[in-house]
């Protein structure tokens, strides 16, 4: 363990055995970070639901409680850290359905959509992260001239909602995961803007078109504080125009609301034996090695099963064509990282018609994870007693030895490896 959150560590410069000066141990450290790291996302997602008018005295308590019980000398019990981590989960998913009634109460109710991927000839403003209402208020400072905006990465599912399938200055989408950003937008000619997290420091050759919004920020860079979108457009009339460039179509929109409309014709085609398999295939993408195990699994998943996929993980498995079954795409797209309350809604809705336990419906979870925020979704999870949820492509640093022991006795937690082919076979016959 390494803990320096005190002034009587070891040697000063923190404790690095077990136990530390104060007492607590490693387990006892994992579950205090574990909690910090799911507060960080939670924190993120109720942010992005404040921005929409929508907020929850008891998850503000709630946050407050438990930043004090990672202070030092507070807790040293595992036991009850791990049900801070627990309620955590819990409160996330409130949060997390603040934000989806947030989302269809200012956007509409989601649909799904063919959008264009590539670049249109014409003046561009490329949009990246999470936060929908920045890139509406930059959709309505664009109205009445003639320059495109574009999604890149979380932002992809803006898409699926009317306000922006109908804006005249919503072009399409382009560009894949966060980790490309840096070819990528070297190689887009307007401005970007930077809305949340997941964004790169800019190298020389874009980072005088890079802008950020709000606590986003890089070293020396251009910050929009107050909404107005002037300065980025200034910046588009100033910048060469995008060239014609489409490379192709996607379908996002696979909303739980969409899902839920056709959930009597799932059930039936469940009962009757159409549907081997429901996965959810996901979470968060990154560069390091490791992460071909989750296209590799999508790749491999029968011909009668659907796939669920949401966040920037949906980049590592969507350029696979999956055809269709049923009449519905293999392969739908449920939105961002945060509509991981809409897969857990469709999956309650699916287990009370079924008259069973979500673990007892014929759904796998196979779960990418990078920062925080995907934290937060998995305590949410396993607050809801999910179990057999596969993670990875690595385990969690700031897990310990036992305290994933426990996570593995309790809940089933496994951790993805070399072997897709070989842990799909085990799902299929779970």
């Amino acid at each position: 363990m390494h803990c320096n959150q005190c002034e009587q560590t070891y040697r000063k410069t923190g404790c690095v055995t077990s136990p530390g000066m104060c007492g607590k141990d490693a387990d006892v450290q994992s579950l205090q970070e574990m909690l910090l790291y799911g507060l960080k996302g939670m924190a993120a997602y109720a942010h992005h639901a404040r921005r929409l008018g929508k907020s929850d005295e008891t998850v503000s308590a709630f946050i407050e409680e438990a930043l004090f019980a990672t202070m030092t000398n507070v807790n040293f019990d595992v036991k009850s850290l791990l049900e801070y981590c627990l309620e955590c989960g819990r409160m996330n998913l409130r949060v997390m359905q603040m934000l989806d009634e947030g989302h269809v109460e200012a956007f509409g109710k989601p649909a799904p959509f063919k959008v264009k991927e590539g670049t249109q000839a014409g003046r561009g403003i490329l949009v990246t992260g999470h936060d929908l209402a920045d890139l509406r208020d930059l959709l309505v400072q664009l109205e009445g001239t003639d320059i495109k905006v574009y999604t890149h990465g979380e932002m992809l599912p803006a898409h699926m909602y009317p306000f922006f399938q109908n804006h005249p200055n919503l072009a399409g989408h382009y560009g894949g995961a966060w980790q490309n950003q840096k070819r990528e937008f070297a190689a887009f000619p307007g401005p970007v803007v930077a809305t949340t997290n997941c964004v790169l420091i800019p190298p020389q050759s874009y980072k005088g078109r890079l802008f950020t919004t709000r606590g986003t920020a890089v070293p020396d860079g251009q910050r929009v504080l107050d909404g107005d979108y002037s300065e980025v457009i200034g910046e588009a009339m100033r910048c060469e125009p995008c060239e014609e460039l489409l490379t192709g179509e996607s379908t996002v929109g696979f909303h739980r609301t969409v899902l839920l409309d056709h959930a009597q014709t799932i059930v039936d085609a469940v009962k009757a034996g159409q549907i081997s398999r429901f996965f959810v295939i996901g979470g968060c993408d990154g560069a390091d090695p490791g992460r071909n195990y989750f296209s590799d699994y999508a790749q491999g998943t029968p011909d009668d099963s659907f796939i669920l996929t949401l966040g920037c993980g949906k980049y590592r498995i969507r350029d696979h064509e999956y055809g269709e079954h049923l009449g519905f795409p293999r392969l739908m797209d449920m939105g961002q990282c945060n509509d991981a309350y809409g897969a857990i809604a469709v999956a309650s809705a699916l287990a009370e018609a079924f008259e069973c336990s979500v673990n007892e419906l014929p759904l796998t979870l196979v779960i990418s994870w990078f920062e925080q925020k995907a934290v937060a979704v998995l305590l949410t999870l396993l607050s809801l007693g999910v179990k057999g949820i596969t993670l990875g492509p690595n385990a969690p640093a700031f897990v310990s030895p036992n305290v994933f022991a426990i996570l593995q006795e309790r809940f089933d937690l496994r951790l993805s490896g070399n072997d897709a082919e070989g842990d799909l076979r085990l799902a299929m016959t779970a």
